[in-house]
C-alpha cells in the first residue's frame, strides 16, 4: 500500500486548495496506482479498514440493491448518509449495482456484469469487457452520482487484470475501500471465470483530501505499514450471483487503529 501513502502525502504537499460542492479540498488531477494480488491483498494496513462493509456493499452492488433497508441487513450502514441527504426515505435509486446488472433500454434491461462474465469466459482477449456505472441519462435518479464511474477487465497467460477509473477521489475515506471493493471483484471474477487473479490498476481523476481530514491523514503518515493480508474465497463458488458473506475472508490482517474522520456528503 506505499502507492496509496505516497499519494496521501505528494496531495497534502503539492496539491491545489479549492472550495467544491461539499467542502474545501486539497487535490491533485491524474494519479495511477497498481496492485500485484500476488504480493497479498491490498487492504490499507495503517488504519483499520472496515471489511465487513467492504463485502456487504459489494454484494449489494451484485444484487443491485437500491435501498438501505437491503445494505443494512448485509450488514452496512455506508449508505445511510446519501440516503438521509436524497430524502426518498432510504430509497437510493439507480445506483452503482441497478446499473451494473439491470441497465435500461428501450426493450428491456441489460445485465452488464453478468454479460461480460460470459465474455470472458467465451471471447477471452475481447477489448470489450467494460461495465459502466456512468449513466447520463440517469443521474438525476441517483442518491449520488457514480464516483468510480467504470471498470474493465483484460485477461492474459491464464490471469485476470482490472482497470478502474474513479473520477471522483476521497483519499481518506474512500480510495482505501475502494481499492479493497475492487481488488475484492476481481478475485471473485477470476474464480468463476477460472483464471488467476492478477493485477488491479486504479485511475483516479480528482484525487483529493478533504480541510477536515488533514489531521486524520497526518497521523496516517507516521505509521508504520504492515505486511499486506491475504483473500480467501470459498472455492466452490462458481457463479457470481452466489456469493455470500461467508464466502469471503480476509486472513492474517494485521492494522493500526481506526482513525475517525466526519464522511462529506
Amino acid at each position: 500500500m506505499e502507492q496509496y501513502i505516497e499519494g496521501l502525502r505528494q496531495i497534502l504537499d503539492t496539491g491545489v486548495d479549492r472550495e467544491g460542492r461539499n467542502a474545501v479540498t486539497r487535490a491533485l488531477f491524474g494519479m495511477q496506482m497498481r496492485f500485484n494480488m500476488e504480493d497479498g491483498f491490498p487492504a490499507v494496513t495503517t488504519k483499520k479498514l472496515a471489511f465487513r462493509s467492504v463485502k456487504a456493499e459489494l454484494l449489494g452492488f451484485l444484487r443491485g440493491y437500491d435501498h438501505i433497508d437491503q445494505f443494512q441487513k448485509l450488514g452496512t450502514q455506508i449508505w445511510n448518509a446519501n440516503a438521509e441527504a436524497w430524502g426518498r426515505d432510504g430509497y437510493l435509486g439507480r445506483i452503482y449495482g441497478v446499473q451494473w446488472r439491470r441497465w435500461k433500454t428501450e426493450n428491456g434491461t441489460i445485465d452488464q456484469l453478468g454479460d461480460v462474465i460470459k465474455q470472458i469466459q467465451t471471447n477471452p482477449y475481447s477489448r470489450r469487457h467494460v461495465v459502466s456505472a456512468w449513466n447520463a441519462g440517469e443521474l438525476d435518479e441517483m442518491a449520488l452520482e457514480p464516483c468510480h464511474v467504470l471498470y474493465q477487465f483484460f485477461v492474459a497467460d491464464g490471469k485476470l487484470s482490472m482497470q478502474t477509473y474513479l473520477r471522483s477521489c476521497d483519499m481518506f475515506l474512500g480510495v482505501p475501500f475502494n481499492i479493497a471493493s475492487y481488488s475484492l471483484l476481481l478475485h471473485m471474477v477470476a474464480q468463476v471465470t477460472g483464471l488467476t487473479p492478477s493485477e488491479f490498476v486504479l485511475t483516479l481523476g480528482d484525487a483529493h483530501i478533504y480541510r477536515e481530514h488533514f489531521e486524520a491523514v497526518q497521523t496516517q503518515l507516521k505509521r508504520i505499514p504492515y505486511p499486506l493480508s491475504r483473500l480467501e474465497l470459498n472455492p466452490q463458488i462458481k457463479s457470481i450471483d452466489a456469493f455470500k458473506m461467508q464466502h469471503i475472508q480476509l486472513v492474517d490482517y494485521q492494522h493500526h487503529g481506526t482513525i475517525h474522520a466526519p464522511m462529506i456528503v
